[in-house]
């Protein structure tokens, strides 16, 4: 049986600023994207509303507490396996949220953290649909340097 019998799951995540702009990822120690830098978040919780679920999951991730600011978007994770079939199917919403308390710390499903500033990301393995939800996330919060280009 695939982990994603019964269909898609309903995912959140969020991509977390500071007050230096830089943005919040974690390195994933389970699948999907295990070892690979991305947002925090996860599944959402039956009768939870995702708004909660993203600031839970914040939380349980990062140990942080956050403001949701505004949503981002809703995009589909479809990960196949060799044989072409689907391992995983996740509907995600992402949301964008500031920074308020706590200290950053890795929690037993993930492997590292960190805050990066925009130039960092280049170096870092981060999949592609992170990375235009990312894209999106400092085009909000950098405005007028995003107008310039």
């Amino acid at each position: 049986m695939s982990p994603n019998s019964g269909g898609p799951k309903v995912g959140v995540g969020a991509v977390v600023f500071n007050e230096k702009n830089q943005i919040l990822l974690i390195k994933r120690g389970n699948e999907p994207n295990k070892g690979i830098w991305t947002i925090p978040g996860g599944k959402v919780e039956l009768g939870e509303p995702v708004k909660e679920a993203a600031l839970r999951e914040v939380r349980e991730e990062c140990h942080i507490d956050v403001e949701l600011i505004d949503l981002l978007g809703v995009v589909d994770l479809i990960l196949k396996n060799k044989n072409g079939n689907v391992d995983f199917h996740y509907v995600l919403i992402d949301y964008l949220a500031k920074y308020k308390s706590g200290t950053p710390r890795a929690d037993s499903d993930v492997t590292d953290i960190g805050w990066f500033s925009r130039d960092q990301l280049d170096n870092l393995d981060i999949p592609s649909i992170t990375r235009k939800m990312l894209e999106k996330a400092f085009a909000k919060i950098n405005p007028i340097d995003e107008s310039l280009n």
